[in-house]
């Protein structure tokens, strides 16, 4: 892969990554606006291979860990096949 490439796909990731933000809002202020929406959430830290994964009750914390080592096995594949493509 050239610079090229990495550049437009780096750039792509960081826009759709920050159109999910905005629906993500989105949705959190028409559950507000209802009246039914209650607060939950989780995060995670990815330190090479290793998540870190924090929440506010078992079901959030169960999402974002299962969001967080599939990133993670992608991630492993990932660097696996550019490996050996760039041989």
């Amino acid at each position: 892969m050239d610079a090229g490439t990495l550049y437009g796909l780096g750039s792509t990731l960081i826009f759709v990554g920050a159109i999910i933000m905005v629906i993500a809002i989105l949705l959190m202020l028409s559950s507000n606006a209802k009246g039914k929406g209650k607060a939950r959430g989780g995060g995670a830290i990815i330190i090479g291979p290793v998540p870190i994964v924090f929440g506010t009750d078992k079901k959030s914390l169960r999402t974002v860990l299962l969001l967080a080592i599939t990133l993670t096995v992608l991630l492993i594949i990932l660097t696996v096949v550019i490996h050996f493509m760039s041989e």
